[in-house]
């Protein structure tokens, strides 16, 4: 049985969107509907939709904000479609978006979903489990050196090349890598312990390749984006996000919608887009206090950034 999720800096999401209410605000990452409670709750004239490509995330959400009636809507989507969501409502403009990027502890101790090694189950880790590629789907058609080059990119893993070896050898002799038992001992015979370090050795295959299974990086900045755009003056967009690689793009994409330029210094002139849409609100990004981390140890990685958009 997967423990209930606990939603991280839900008080610091609430006092950023602050709507003129009545409001609309897209929830782009729905998840268990933590956040999206706690604004129904705050902001009584407030409507929120959120989104969610995990059908069982939507069924647990919508069971959860029942009690707010017609001022939640849940849709089945990816993230990166908020434009079209928006359409589909008839909304030309939101006044406010926020995402959580973290993987959800229902979806993590899932056994059957194959996030996690910390029990075994089918490779899968696909976010929308009606669709797409799983990871042993993955991982059976890639090559020696795709492979080694998703779990270091993505996992920043430096022994990816003799894991991806492994991975290959394995299939070659008929035995493909199909669970996450499997995977988790491939790849700590591959590491081995690193003395006292407290991480699984497991933990950054693990992450590069759910990372890639749902191409979760290339699709950050044009979520960003496109949520500018739909955004009011003043609204808010609110990101959390748990590794360096979310971080660096939501940080990157952030400054360049502020109008930053992000060009090498040797280029004689501007081309990186670089349009001032947005003001930065967090110049540093929040992280979970002593208190919430304790409570809810999953926190402790988290970043939340807020830009607002500008009136231009």
């Amino acid at each position: 049985m997967a423990s209930e999720h606990t939603s991280v800096l839900v008080r610091e999401i609430v006092d950023f969107v602050k709507p003129r209410e009545p409001a609309v605000i897209i929830d782009a990452t729905l998840g268990l509907g933590g956040h999206s409670e706690a604004i129904l709750e705050t902001y009584t004239d407030t409507r929120v939709i959120g989104i969610d490509q995990d059908p069982e995330a939507i069924a647990k959400a919508t069971n959860r904000l029942f009690r707010f009636g017609e001022r939640f809507t849940a849709v089945k989507s990816n993230f990166s479609t908020i434009k079209q969501v928006a359409s589909d409502f008839n909304l030309d403009s939101v006044n406010g978006v926020i995402a959580d990027l973290g993987v959800s502890s229902m979806q993590l101790e899932s056994p059957e979903r194959g996030f996690s090694f910390r029990s075994d189950g089918p490779l899968d880790m696909r976010m929308d489990p009606t669709s797409g590629e799983t990871a042993a789907d993955l991982l059976e058609r890639l090559d020696e050196d795709d492979i080694a080059n998703i779990i270091y990119r993505y996992g920043e893993e430096r022994k990816s090349r003799r894991i991806a070896k492994l991975i290959v050898e394995k299939r070659d002799v008929g035995r493909p890598v199909q669970t996450t038992e499997e995977l988790a001992d491939l790849v700590e015979r591959a590491v081995g312990r690193r003395g006292k370090e407290k991480i699984h050795p497991a933990t950054r295959t693990f992450q590069a390749i759910r990372i890639a299974v749902n191409n979760e990086l290339g699709i950050i900045e044009k979520f960003i984006t496109d949520s500018v755009d739909l955004i009011r003056p003043n609204g808010v967009l609110c990101i959390i996000t748990f590794h360096s690689l979310e971080d660096r793009i939501v940080k990157q994409t952030f400054q360049r919608l502020s109008g930053k330029c992000l060009c090498p210094p040797r280029i004689p002139r501007c081309v990186c887009g670089s349009v001032k849409k947005v003001e930065i609100v967090t110049r540093k990004p929040l992280t979970p206090t002593a208190d919430e981390i304790i409570e809810n140890p999953r926190s402790r990685s988290a970043k939340l950034r807020v830009c607002r958009k500008l009136d231009n």
